[in-house]
């Protein structure tokens, strides 16, 4: 810390110049005189009382009237910093006092101007720390209801489209709207039989078994589950931005679903298990995507024609078959192979389906 350099004489202006010369008119002056008077034997008495005297008594009242002065100098400067610790002013020490007072007073103003500058850094930084406290806090919420949102998100789609879904701008996912989607059913052929033959242990066992190899082709593909409706499985296309080609990707589930179908009867049967078949039927058109139900309980759905079509399809589809309808075949780009059914008879439609069977390759 640099220090202030010492005074190197002292003056009238000055407090140790004031007391000298106070200290010459109360002790000095008056020893002097009296001294003076003593070895003095020609001055007479009354010019001794006359003269002397009052000079004597106005230096040391000159003298005394100087420490008086100097002393209530210190007071007010006592007082100003008194009011100063108090905090009943915050402005800067202003007195007309000796040097070394003013001195004083500089250094303890400079003193509280570097307290103040201490002070307002110490509020920025507190205030700093607030702002980022309450980020951090944001930051943590946000994070909770990422986290929230991709648990719920993994139950519909793969995770490796859970980040794509996070990521869309609010509200774009659940928004209500009608556009071209392509609708996958698959269902377990002769179910009911086949659980008749089985507890209901064994039944909800190879269920889970059988959706849990499905569900992981679904998502693979860029599409999302829909719903389990018993043994039916429901899955849609075509609701995410990067799915561009959501018929292919359905033709390509629906091809490993059997696959896997086939596959999983190969380690059913070789264990002496209940084997079974699925039926598959695939269609594209517009379709009504949105939330559909009650206050109480809301399904992010779709709704629409090309949906009935699509599971009419599925009920027509034999156990390995795959069906899709005519938009379906029109947006192929000629990666799969298909055979022609002509046209068919729907329920709930008047007019004909045309319709294709998927080959496999």
């Amino acid at each position: 810390m640099k220090r202030s350099k010492p005074v190197k004489h002292r003056d009238y202006y000055s407090l140790g110049g004031k007391l000298n010369v106070a200290l010459s008119l109360m002790i000095i002056l008056p020893y002097l005189l009296l001294v003076y008077l003593f070895f003095n034997r020609h001055i007479s008495a009354s010019a001794t009382v006359l003269f002397f005297l009052p000079v004597i008594l106005l230096s040391i009242l000159a003298g005394f009237l100087l420490l008086r002065r100097s002393a209530n100098q210190v007071y007010l400067l006592s007082q100003e910093a008194g009011r100063l610790r108090a905090g009943e002013q915050m402005l800067p020490i202003r007195i007309e006092a000796d040097r070394e007072l003013n001195e004083i007073a500089s250094h303890f103003n400079a003193l509280m101007e570097k307290m103040e500058q201490i002070n307002r850094k110490n509020q920025e930084q507190a205030t700093q720390l607030m702002i980022y406290s309450r980020d951090l806090a944001l930051s943590y919420e946000k994070s909770k209801r990422e986290e929230s949102l991709r648990n719920r998100l993994s139950r519909y789609v793969g995770n490796n489209l859970v980040e794509k879904l996070v990521n869309l701008k609010e509200g774009v996912l659940l928004e209500t709207e009608r556009r071209e989607v392509t609708v996958l059913f698959a269902d377990i052929r002769s179910f009911t039989a086949i659980a008749e033959r089985m507890t209901a242990e064994e039944v909800v066992r190879m269920l889970n078994q059988y959706f849990s190899v499905m569900v992981d082709i679904v998502f693979k593909n860029n599409g999302l589950l829909d719903k389990f409706v018993g043994d039916q499985l429901i899955a849609v296309f075509g609701l995410m931005e990067s799915d561009a080609y959501p018929p292919e990707n359905a033709i390509r589930t629906a091809l490993e679903m059997q696959q896997a179908t086939r596959r999983l009867m190969e380690k059913r049967r070789a264990e002496a298990q209940e084997c079974f078949g699925v039926g598959i039927g695939i269609n594209t058109g517009l379709a009504i995507i949105g939330n559909i139900g009650s206050a109480n309980r809301m399904d992010y759905t779709v709704i629409g024609d090309c949906v009935n079509v699509a599971a009419r399809l599925e009920e027509m589809a034999e156990a390995g078959e795959i069906i899709i309808g005519e938009s379906t075949y029109q947006k192929n780009t000629g990666a799969f192979s298909f055979e022609s059914r002509g046209e068919v008879y729907v329920k709930n439609k008047n007019a004909p389906v045309v319709c294709y069977n998927v080959l496999y390759r």
